[in-house]
């Protein structure tokens, strides 16, 4: 559930209330002395930003030397408070040239108030954009002599982003070229045995996209995803093509999709916001595209040396590529040097990170490379303590590959005066935690 806010407290570091607002008659007045009391002469305020006293809830958090506290009644999301609490400490900057102390407070009692009330009713977060609400509220904050001068424009006809509509994004914008930058960026986090068998893989990945289009434009994207393909097929009356699907989970969206649309037809539906932002998150668990495969080789050979042997097959396509490659094997800290035979890219042993790190600046499709390394130890006098072998650690970056198998059907543009748009979309795979045990 939302917040729910019954009261939000500014207090200074001695616990004195600079500034109040109750929202709720949920809560007695004086429920700032409990918190006072129970937290603050308790030298408790490091250890948890969540406390519960009686039936109240107290959430607060420390700007500079201002504590904001915000008291609940009811099980609100922690989260979402927080998250108000930051933003709206953003907007108090921005009216006050941006700083936000106690001085700060003190010297706008009045313009605080009416924020206040404008971004929470009854509780309830509401707009809380700069941008927006300097609209409507052109009352200037008393600034400090140290702060620097506001940047801030004001923005025109915005009408539709008085009432919440369309907040994100400014009328009026006019480009020569009207163009759209799409980026699927994946990571791909596993664990693998040393006989090669999947331990553990997910794919966590997020669209960027970079939008200068004119107007106020309304673009849809459709992706290979198996609920929307199935939602398509069931509104068009016709069976899903065949091809690969893929199920998304925990997938988060900005605020700029229309999630109403989403919910009926399954595509993601939005007016984008002006320049860079990012148009949602993702996690794959299932049908996972590996791009590369593993197979070590470990040897101990009495006390003072070792043998490795790594093999590293790529399995993405043959007419793409890997660019960075580079492969972490660890060693014991005794090592004293190593010697290596490589079919691609260098290595060598790096002493403060007791690994032998070997590097490929590019690494073909459907290719394999080898490295073996011949490792001399220190001997010691003492008795030979096991060597615990941490996992080999793997980073790359593989352009236009997904692991998920994640597409762009389409990416539409519509805006009412009819311009030509150009589409740019690129694939990006790179590793997240991709750990092989030897």
């Amino acid at each position: 559930m939302p917040v729910a806010a019954s009261a939000i407290y500014f207090l200074n570091l001695r616990g004195d209330v600079l500034i109040n607002r109750l929202y709720r008659d949920d809560v007695g007045g004086n429920m700032v002395d409990a918190f006072r009391t129970h937290i603050m002469q308790t030298k408790e305020l490091g250890t948890c930003p969540v406390r519960q006293i009686g039936c109240c809830s107290f959430l607060y958090m420390r700007i500079s030397n201002v504590y904001i506290v915000i008291v609940v009644s009811s099980n609100a999301n922690v989260a979402c408070a927080f998250k108000f609490v930051v933003e709206a400490v953003a907007l108090f900057k921005s009216y006050f040239g941006g700083a936000f102390d106690e001085d700060a407070i003190r010297n706008n009692f009045v313009l605080i108030y009416e924020l206040l009330d404008e971004i929470m009713d009854f509780g309830y977060p509401q707009n809380l954009s700069p941008e927006i609400l300097k609209l409507y509220i052109t009352q200037e904050g008393v600034r400090s002599p140290f702060s620097s001068k506001s940047s801030d424009k004001p923005v025109p006809n915005a009408t539709l982003q008085v009432t919440g509509a369309v907040g994100w994004r400014r009328e009026g914008l006019v480009y020569k070229k009207n163009e759209v930058f799409l980026d699927i960026v994946e990571s791909v986090n596993l664990l693998m045995s040393s006989k090669g068998s999947v331990l553990r893989c997910d794919v966590t990945g997020k669209i960027l996209m970079k939008c200068f289009l004119s107007g106020m434009p309304d673009l849809k994207l459709g992706l290979n995803d198996k609920i929307g393909l199935e939602k398509e097929a069931q509104l068009k009356s016709r069976p899903t093509k065949s091809g690969k699907t893929i199920e998304l989970d925990d997938v988060t969206f900005h605020q700029c999709v229309n999630l109403t649309r989403f919910n009926s037809e399954k595509t993601v539906s939005f007016v984008p916001p002006d320049g860079e932002f990012e148009l949602m998150k993702y996690r794959i668990t299932e049908g996972v595209n590996l791009p590369f495969r593993v197979l070590p080789t470990i040897k101990e050979l009495g006390r003072t040396r070792m043998e490795i042997n790594v093999k590293v097959k790529s399995v993405f396509g043959a007419k793409m590529f890997a660019l960075g490659v580079v492969v972490k094997v660890p060693v014991p800290k005794q090592t004293a040097k190593a010697s290596f035979q490589t079919t691609s890219g260098k290595a060598k042993y790096n002493a403060s990170i007791d690994s032998l790190v070997w590097k490929i600046r590019k690494f073909p499709g459907q290719t394999e490379a080898t490295m073996s390394a011949e490792v001399e130890l220190i001997s010691t006098m003492g008795e030979k303590k096991s060597w615990n072998r941490p996992p080999i650690q793997m980073e790359f970056q593989v352009p236009m590959f997904t692991a998920s198998g994640l597409r762009v059907r389409f990416l539409k543009v519509w805006e009412k005066s009819g311009y030509n748009t150009v589409e740019w979309v690129r694939y990006i795979t790179r590793a997240g935690s991709y750990e092989i045990r030897c």
